[in-house]
């Protein structure tokens, strides 16, 4: 008897350790709204909304203490439809991430699987879209430059740094999985960041390959269902963006070049438009935006968009330009729960070359028919 509860105090003593030394999460965000646009295909419309300014997904992230402050870790994410339970890519069970690797204290992190690429991580937070306040409504026209995390890149390995001093950096190369052409529906990316006290900055650096092909294993591909809003034979996307907090107030500027190189149809909220197919289209965002905290529980988020836009190619040339304006409150319930009121007014002007005059299209909403959309939102958030 007595050495039975010799070893049962062992094995749990051992169990206690390991319990200790590994660990794994459930965490995510609920969001759900009511929303309003003026003009959603030609018609006012009033739907419920999920995910109209935060994302809506759930996810799994664990660590494993290996000695030495070298730790396994991996994270399991998916995006769904608050509304219907649907997932935001169908056929997929983790969209958002799904990745396994390594985590030193001393060199960075080393994973593999589906990630975010260098815009979203480097980027992305100083952007209202982004991680910083993350307004869908507000991403920039298309999504183009996905600091607004559209999609994320499949078959990828993924490098970051630690923090050193302030200076961090990290890229990311996704495999095309195609035996016969190696660069068929590839891509890869970079970014690094810097931050120092109330001052940060960062850049960027997405390249992606033939998106509109039919390798539907690559890196990312229109044939796989992925949620990006235009594919094209090329894209790449960089930028640069600085953003500085003062007290209750933080002010930034984002820039961010995209190029697209023989495109063909997009989609936005569940609707196609008519884009210039085959053609070239070049899109230059400088947004300005700034957040400022009235009361501990209650933050006012504002942006500023101008998007200018060239076409060319054989099926005609353009200059499209989109104005686009967002103003967010936001009052905290708790630190898990919040509600929120927000509204985004969006000029398009210009043509988009062979395709006709262009049309404003505010992000995760059916494209106006005219120049102009305006939608409004309420709603809430729960995070786990």
């Amino acid at each position: 008897m007595k050495n039975t509860l010799i070893i049962a105090g062992v094995l749990g003593a051992f169990a206690a350790s390991a319990q200790a030394q590994s660990s794994v999460t459930l965490y995510g965000a609920l969001d759900a709204g009511i929303v309003y646009a003026n003009n959603a295909g030609g018609h006012a419309a009033w739907n419920q909304g999920s995910g109209s300014v935060g994302d809506t997904y759930f996810g799994l992230k664990g660590s494993e203490d290996l000695g030495g402050g070298l730790h396994a870790i991996f994270t399991l994410e998916n995006g769904f439809n608050l509304n219907n339970g649907k997932d935001t890519e169908s056929g997929t069970m983790f969209n958002r991430q799904a990745f396994v690797g390594l985590q030193s204290d001393r060199f960075g992190t080393l994973t593999l699987g589906r990630q975010y690429d260098s815009m979203v991580d480097y980027l992305g937070p100083l952007s209202e879209a982004g991680a910083g306040y993350g307004n869908n409504l507000a991403a920039h026209p298309f999504d183009n430059d996905n600091l607004d995390h559209s999609f994320s890149i499949k078959n990828s390995v993924k490098y970051q740094s630690v923090n050193y001093a302030g200076f961090k950096f990290g890229g990311l190369y996704g495999f095309s999985n195609d035996a016969g052409q190696f660069a068929n529906n590839r891509a890869w990316s970079a970014g690094a960041s810097y931050g120092n006290g109330p001052l940060n900055f960062a850049a960027a650096y997405l390249q992606m390959n033939n998106t509109r092909g039919g390798n539907s294993n690559g890196a990312n591909s229109a044939a796989s269902g992925n949620n990006f809003n235009l594919s094209a034979e090329t894209q790449r996307t960089f930028g640069a963006g600085v953003n500085y907090n003062y007290g209750p107030a933080t002010v930034a500027f984002v820039w961010t070049h995209t190029q697209y190189e023989n495109l063909i149809a997009g989609g936005q909220g569940g609707s196609t438009f008519s884009i210039p197919s085959n053609s070239n289209l070049r899109l230059d965002n400088f947004e300005l935006n700034g957040a400022y905290a009235l009361t501990p529980a209650l933050v006012l988020n504002a942006s500023y968009t101008y998007t200018d836009g060239k076409v060319t190619g054989s099926n005609g040339s353009g200059d499209p330009k989109w104005h686009t304006v967002s103003l967010t409150a936001d009052y905290s319930l708790s630190k898990r729960t919040d509600v929120y009121a927000g509204a985004v007014y969006q000029h398009a002007s210009g043509e988009l070359g062979d395709a006709g005059a262009n049309v404003a299209m505010i992000n995760t909403l059916s494209p106006s028919t005219s120049q102009n959309q305006v939608a409004a939102t309420v709603g809430m958030r729960h995070r786990f």
